[in-house]
């Protein structure tokens, strides 16, 4: 056999090798493959070409395998199993800028499955060689790893801390700092999901100086990046009363209220979500959302949003007014209580139905003034409906119960405690009928009144135990 036909057997195979490899990647892009893919044993034969002596074909294989173990955890188990994760590794530190995304891109589809295989990843020495990436030159590459670390953090405190332990924090603050964005995205994405599980991991971010450089993206006009920044930014503040100041003392109000308005559904989410973590450590924190106008921004976004969009802005004015009887009057001053009763009305699901009870028992529990404004928006009958309703879930009926025994023990305005007469039952009732006995005895227009409309009778009809408390009420 001659020199040119021996060359032309190897460019054939290299061919072969190539459009292989290409195929593969092509046919791994649409789910309806995957299984015969699986079931032709393609694991093995790309394994073999990840060491192949043409970077294309290495590339490529290695962006097939990643397509392959990102469609679902059998096949991810399949990448652990089939021994290839160590190589991926190892290639990591040697190969040029495009395998090394191939590479990273595997290694975040293992480890997005659960933490297991997220656990695989790391056993296999990944975490060094992923924080060796974040400070390559080429953005793309340092994107990738980013992208595999938050992947890794995301599952538990312990996964977290290991990418911590690899120094990955400080590199990360300095890539949200680069110019492009994807990488901005990524990178904030990667230090929430490291933040989220504790205070001791939220702090580790904060020591790397994130705070200041998240607060400055807050008015980027990039969708994407903000509802990154604002995640941040809100799982460093719900571990604690210290973290939160941090974020506050980034001088990020009244900024953060405009983007209550962003066209973006997951901004406005993120940032009520953010409001929502602050006001609930401290009424100091509280009322700093008040003096920055954040309550009336809150019940515009109560009112503006639907559904689960709607559930942190329901859960701060709960937070606000919980805190003391000033903070609740600045909300019924704002108009939240109305707003509150709308959306009780309207929303379906039983756990926002149960945020807003919630939030409605904060507001009128403080004294018989803030009772008032919640009972004249007409809610008690709803609430008491709620708490009897079968179809409410038992939340639901825990959270209805508890905002009406808050509201009814502070309401000494009688027209709005007169439809319960009707249709509570007795644990309830009793509450009500324990507010007429204070008011009655004092007040003859009201016992005038009490007489005429029926309500008399309706509490003479009353069955209950002598020596009950609502025995004791009825007959006072």
């Amino acid at each position: 056999m001659s020199q040119r036909q021996v060359l032309q057997v190897f460019e054939q195979y290299q061919k072969s090798r190539t459009q292989f490899v290409q195929t593969i990647a092509e046919l791994s892009t649409r789910p309806q493959n995957i299984e015969t893919l699986q079931n032709a044993g393609v694991m093995s034969l790309l394994r073999p070409l990840l060491l192949d002596v043409v970077p294309t074909v290495q590339q490529t294989a290695a962006l097939a395998l990643g397509r392959l173990a990102n469609y679902n955890d059998d096949l991810a188990e399949a990448v652990v199993k089939g021994d290839i994760l160590p190589q991926l590794v190892y290639s990591l530190a040697e190969q040029n800028r495009f395998y090394k995304k191939a590479a990273a891109f595997v290694l975040r589809a293992v480890a997005k499955h659960s933490p297991q295989l997220a656990q695989s990843v790391v056993d296999c020495g990944a975490l060094d060689a992923l924080v060796i990436c974040l400070e390559e030159f080429d953005p793309g590459v340092k994107e990738s790893a980013a992208w595999a670390l938050g992947y890794i953090a995301r599952h538990n405190a312990e996964l977290s801390q290991a990418v911590v332990d690899a120094g990955a924090v400080p590199l990360l603050v300095l890539c949200i700092q680069e110019p492009e964005l994807s990488l901005k995205r990524i990178s904030a994405s990667a230090l929430s999901d490291v933040c989220k599980h504790s205070p001791e991991l939220a702090q580790t971010v904060v020591d790397a100086g994130a705070i200041a450089h998240l607060a400055q993206m807050i008015l980027n006009p990039d969708a994407k990046l903000k509802r990154q920044v604002f995640s941040a930014l809100s799982q460093i503040s719900k571990h604690s009363v210290d973290l939160s100041e941090m974020v506050v003392e980034a001088e990020i109000f009244p900024a953060v209220l405009t983007c209550l308005r962003d066209p973006d559904e997951y901004v406005r989410k993120n940032v009520a979500t953010l409001i929502r973590e602050i006001a609930k450590h401290t009424p100091e924190l509280a009322q700093l959302i008040v003096n920055a106008g954040g309550v009336a921004a809150i019940v515009d976004y109560v009112g503006e949003s639907k559904g689960n969009v709607r559930l942190p802005g329901v859960m701060t004015l709960g937070y606000i007014a919980a805190h003391s009887d000033n903070l609740a009057m600045a909300v019924i001053v704002s108009k939240g209580v109305n707003q509150l009763a709308i959306t009780l009305a309207e929303e379906s699901e039983d756990h926002i139905k149960a945020a807003v009870g919630w939030s409605l028992g904060q507001i009128g529990r403080h004294t018989p003034e803030h009772a008032k404004a919640v009972a004249v928006a007409n809610v008690l009958p709803r609430l008491l409906q709620l708490y009897l309703a079968a179809s409410s879930s038992e939340d639901l009926q825990i959270k209805s119960k508890k905002a009406l025994k808050n509201i009814l023990q502070k309401c000494v305005h009688l027209q709005a405690l007169e439809p319960l007469l009707h249709d509570a039952p007795a644990n309830v009732l009793k509450h009500v009928v324990g507010q007429y006995s204070k008011v009655l005895p004092h007040d003859s227009k009201a016992r005038r009144i009490f007489v005429t409309s029926g309500g008399l009778k309706k509490v003479q009809e009353i069955k209950c135990d002598p020596g009950s408390a609502l025995h004791e009420y009825i007959s006072s």
